[in-house]
């Protein structure tokens, strides 16, 4: 019994974790569709949100962000010290150009 109760914790302790690092909106694209980023689309983030994701993968001193007629957030940052214009799409990849 005591087995069969510690077994059932891991297995759900590991199953919790592969879910827990599943991302759906990787900022580095890597899928065959996410090689064409920034995609158009109808974006649903806000200006905060795009800041924040930007800030959340390395980038900082961002400016000038607009959303543009394909849905796309494109602005400026600092990223490995220097500047860079930024964009992020609908799904949350960053493009930096």
């Amino acid at each position: 019994m005591k087995s069969l109760i510690f077994v059932t914790m891991v297995a759900s302790a590991i199953s919790f974790g592969v879910v827990a690092q599943t991302s759906t909106t990787s900022p580095i694209p890597n899928s065959s569709v996410d090689k064409n980023a920034p995609l158009p689309g109808a974006n649903s983030f806000t200006e905060g949100q795009a800041k924040s994701r930007l800030e959340a993968n390395g980038y900082s001193n961002i400016a000038g962000l607009k959303k543009d007629e394909n849905g796309v957030w494109k602005g400026t940052a600092m990223n490995a010290g220097a500047k860079v214009d930024v964009s992020v799409d609908y799904r949350g990849n960053i493009v930096r150009h």
